[in-house]
């Protein structure tokens, strides 16, 4: 019985997508929705008043009606090729996880996912901007703070954020690897474990703990991602050594232990992305004062 469960198992991860999404659509959405639930009315009616004009877009085929959806239209661009072909390198930023935290290479030039989480606040912030930019702001800010919080779009090993590190889940073996462990089958896992949805999600979360998840700057949050790919990604898997070197070959293994033992962390980043993404939504459109370290005030002389 066991056997079958396990050829099960690696028939439906073999007709899965190639892990090309970041927190594969589940996450994603779930960070749209602790935001939508987090920020004050005055943001939540100026998020729809900008997702009325999202067909400004002219994406069809990627619809952003409602914030949820909006937080997976960077991904669902992909295929429409040149068009949005500027927008592939922003959704990460590597740092290497066994060298000390520097966003300065991964960052040149502000393709990175920080820079442009910078960037995107700032034009949705801009009321003298095009209605489209500030449309298409809304659309990538939502996104990218998915992104910054799945630790493998923050932190790695020269391995393209875990793509090339081959790993078992569990049961599932051989088309995994450590990216898609972290971008799809892991949230998946620890968003449906209970209390699930947002609302579960927040549950546990006093007016004291919202707040300090969401205190720092985007690089202080960038360093947060990084330090957990470390911690939790690479270590859990290499037997507590993250930058131990894998044997040409081997397959390193998540054991169910293992995973078990990681869906609170998950979901503590899931909880990290929407209320840090609903804190930059309240500085931008609700008339929130910037908190220190936000992407709207000027950033300090050198």
């Amino acid at each position: 019985m066991r056997r079958l469960a396990a050829a099960l198992v690696a028939a439906l991860v073999a007709v899965m997508p190639a892990p090309a999404l970041a927190w594969w659509e589940y996450g994603h959405e779930m960070v749209a929705a602790v935001a939508m639930r987090s920020v004050t009315p005055r943001t939540r009616a100026a998020i729809r008043d900008l997702l009325r004009h999202q067909g400004l877009m002219r994406t069809p085929t990627c619809p952003a009606r409602t914030l949820e959806e909006a937080s997976v239209w960077a991904d669902c661009i992909k295929p429409l090729g040149d068009r949005f072909s500027y927008i592939y390198s922003w959704h990460y930023e590597n740092v290497d996880v066994c060298k000390p935290f520097d966003l300065t290479t991964p960052c040149a030039d502000g393709n990175c996912v920080s820079s442009q989480i910078e960037r995107a606040a700032r034009m949705l912030h801009d009321p003298r901007l095009p209605l489209r930019d500030r449309v298409e702001a809304l659309l990538l800010l939502t996104h990218f703070m998915g992104d910054i919080s799945q630790p493998m779009h923050a932190g790695d090993r020269g391995d393209r954020g875990g793509n090339d590190l081959a790993a078992d889940y569990g049961l599932i073996g051989g088309r995994t690897n450590l990216h898609s462990i972290w971008d799809g089958l892991l949230p998946e896992r620890a968003l449906s474990t209970p209390p699930a949805a947002p609302d579960g999600l927040l549950a546990g979360l006093g007016a004291e703990e919202r707040a300090r998840l969401q205190a720092g700057s985007v690089e202080d949050w960038a360093r947060d991602g990084w330090q957990v790919a470390h911690d939790l990604a690479y270590a859990p898997l290499l037997s507590g050594d993250a930058c131990a070197l894998v044997p040409q070959g081997m397959r390193p293994r998540l054991s169910q232990e293992q995973i078990a033992a990681l869906v609170p962390a998950v979901r503590r980043q899931v909880e990290k992305g929407g209320l840090r993404l609903a804190r930059l939504l309240d500085e931008a459109l609700g008339g929130t004062a910037p908190a220190p370290g936000s992407p709207l005030l000027p950033k300090p002389r050198g």
